[in-house]
């Protein structure tokens, strides 16, 4: 059987003489610059099967961006989401923070002299007997309450002291039934007495004369008789008048302008006269 290439030089033969050849032309690319532009073709020959060498490692380079890229949309968006959360929360208590804040500065700045006494305190309790309507705050003796002493919320009067311990007081609504205010209209000064009527929305306007001068939506404030309620603190806004002439009396309702079922922050009163009674009794203690 013939063999290819049997006939020829020796192997060793060969091969000194292919280096001898590629040495002479790297001499002479090298020195006379004789295949720069074979090199050219087969450089553009040569370059779809780079790129296509190239091909799987791009695409496995894209992959694994792509991948570390939704990775860490993923990883951004998660913590975009829980920063989310915990700003609406911060948002939800901040906005609660100014609300609260809005409370205290419209209690303070109710139309209170600038002479009288006054502190904030906070609803404890509400009394939960359907015929009594009574509140706890958290005052009391050690902050210098007193029985009788007015309260007031950032609309207007909600009632009285009527029991104080040491850390705390009752306070009786002026929707209790027990409970009754003198006032007077704010537009024309007809005194009158406002009572309680075992709603919290309603108060009723006792022993009205048919003839007097009411109309609906007239302002009542306390009209500071009786030396319970300072004057000219807003107490209730008439809704309703019934005059029947077979009655002796006219049949008036109020709405109280203190918001009685949405307590929180109450304001307490001392008036000059008050204060000038404690400090009297104060003196009077043996020292």
């Amino acid at each position: 059987m013939n063999l290819m290439f049997s006939s020829g030089p020796f192997l060793p033969n060969r091969l000194v003489l292919s280096l001898l050849l590629s040495v002479a032309l790297i001499l002479f690319d090298h020195k006379l610059d004789g295949f720069g532009t074979t090199r050219v073709y087969l450089n553009s020959l040569v370059s779809p099967l780079q790129y296509l060498a190239n091909l799987p490692g791009q695409m496995l380079n894209a992959s694994a961006s792509r991948f570390v890229s939704h990775e860490r949309l993923f990883n951004d968006n998660a913590k975009l989401t829980h920063d989310a959360i915990v700003m609406n929360g911060q948002l939800q208590r901040l906005i609660f923070l100014q609300q609260e804040n809005d409370r205290l500065r419209s209690l303070l700045n109710s139309p209170v002299q600038d002479n009288t006494r006054k502190i904030v305190a906070e609803l404890m309790a509400v009394d939960n007997n359907p015929y009594s309507h009574q509140i706890v705050i958290n005052k009391g003796a050690i902050n210098s309450v007193f029985e009788g002493q007015p309260v007031l919320d950032d609309k207007g009067i909600v009632g009285q002291i009527m029991q104080v311990s040491s850390t705390n007081s009752r306070v009786l609504l002026i929707a209790d039934v027990t409970h009754a205010i003198p006032v007077r209209v704010a537009r024309n000064n007809v005194r009158l007495i406002a009572s309680g009527s075992g709603s919290l929305d309603e108060l009723l306007i006792q022993h009205v004369a048919h003839s007097s001068d009411l109309k609906i939506g007239d302002i009542l404030l306390s009209s500071g008789l009786g030396n319970i309620f300072p004057e000219g603190y807003p107490v209730a806004t008439i809704i309703s008048i019934i005059r029947d002439e077979s009655r002796p009396f006219s049949q008036v309702r109020a709405k109280p302008i203190a918001q009685l079922d949405r307590l929180k922050y109450l304001l307490l009163l001392w008036s000059e006269r008050s204060s000038e009674e404690k400090q009297a009794k104060e003196e009077m203690v043996p020292k």
